[in-house]
Parts: structure tokens; sequence; C-alpha cells
């Protein structure tokens, strides 16, 4: 018998905004995606959405400087019945701008800050982290304040594909034990592997339906 879990079957964005009343309506659960510039976020978005082009892939880092969404249909098929979920993914600008100046630093960390503290639908944050480098101080201080803050992290360590199987075990590995993690609040992710998209996508949906059901929108 095939495992049950979720999967997206439609994507779409949305659109962009600095400020809270540009946020989109109806209200919808939301996943957020943070990390460093050049992390990999774009790929991993289109990964999970399996929409090549979705999110623009650049090679210059820095360039998502607004917080741009987009809305997600999931589905998951039980002997019951056909359980579908809508929310909403937001792509954060990254940290550590490597082409910006210091005033537009200021006011983009200003509005990243705003939205994390008091976004009310916010129910996960994925930071993601290149597994091919060492941790890096600007992860350690952004995890840190965001557990400070009360939010919902899981770990996403992209590239795992470049790094031989064992090399990234043991990536993961040092990781989860730099950062206190539980096994379940980390992951090693592959754009060029499906089983691993689809347990992910799995992750975000028990973090999603842990509090209350979520129903798609008519």
């Amino acid at each position: 018998m095939t495992k049950e879990h979720w999967d997206v079957i439609r994507a779409e964005f949305i659109t962009s905004a600095v400020r809270a009343e540009q946020y989109p309506k109806p209200y919808l659960p939301e996943v957020a995606f943070i990390g460093r510039s050049n992390v990999g976020k774009s790929s991993l978005i289109n990964s999970v959405c399996r929409r090549n082009g979705l999110a623009r892939v650049s090679s210059s880092p820095g360039k998502t400087q607004t917080l741009n969404f987009y809305r997600l249909d999931a589905k998951r098929v039980t002997e019951q019945a056909e359980d579908r979920t809508q929310f909403y993914l937001v792509d954060l600008p990254g940290y550590g701008f490597a082409k910006t100046n210091h005033k537009n630093k200021e006011q983009w960390s200003g509005f990243i800050r705003k939205y994390l503290e008091e976004a009310p639908n916010l129910a996960l944050v994925c930071q993601l982290m290149d597994i091919r480098h060492q941790l890096m101080e600007s992860d350690i201080e952004a995890y840190k304040w965001m557990r400070e803050c009360g939010l919902n992290i899981h770990v996403v360590l992209t590239k795992a594909d470049k790094l031989s199987r064992n090399a990234a075990m043991s990536q993961r590995a040092a990781f989860k034990k730099a950062l206190g993690l539980a096994d379940e609040q980390i992951t090693a992710y592959s754009v060029l592997q499906p089983t691993m998209r689809l347990d992910f996508i799995n992750r975000i949906m028990a973090a999603l339906t842990a509090d209350s059901e979520v129903t798609l929108e008519e």
C-alpha cells in the first residue's frame, strides 16, 4: 500500500509586499523561507512547487528585496477522503546582503523583522543554510533571534546533491549538533531527489495542521 503523503499540486505567485497592508487576502496559514543571500531559496521553491521559473533564480546575491507571496494548494489522498489545503509560501530577502548599501540593509532588515515578529498566520519558518559550508555566524544569529521570538523553525540544508551521501550525512549531523536540533527539525535537501521533496512537504504540512485543520478556500 502506498504511504499517504501530502503533495503540492498547484502554485502561483500572488504579490510582493513590504508593509502589512500589502499582504494578500484571504488570510491563510503561512510558511516563510529565509536564509543567506544565494543560499538557493529560489531553486528550493521551484523544486517544492514543481514549477521551473516560478521563483527566479539569480547568481546575484540580494536579488530578493521584498516579501514575495506564493499561494500553494496541497492534496492528500487517504482511504477515507481527499484532503486539500491552501497556504502561502513567503520568500523573504536574504540576510548577509552582498551588494546593497547600509541604508537599504537597515530598511530591509526592518520590514523582515516586523513581518517575523507580527505575522499572525505564520506557522513555520524554514531557515535555509548551504550544506557545503560551515555554520556561519549570521545563520546562528538569525536562528537565535527567531527562537527568542518564539517562532517554529525548520532548518533546511540546501544543495545536498553537491556532496557525496556520506559527506552530506556528516554535515547534517554537525549542523544538528551545533544548533541543538531534534532529528525532525532539520532536513538535507536535494532538488534532484523526489523523495526528499515529499518528505519536506510533509514536514511543512505537519506544522500547518498541528493546531487546526486548514481547508481549501472556495
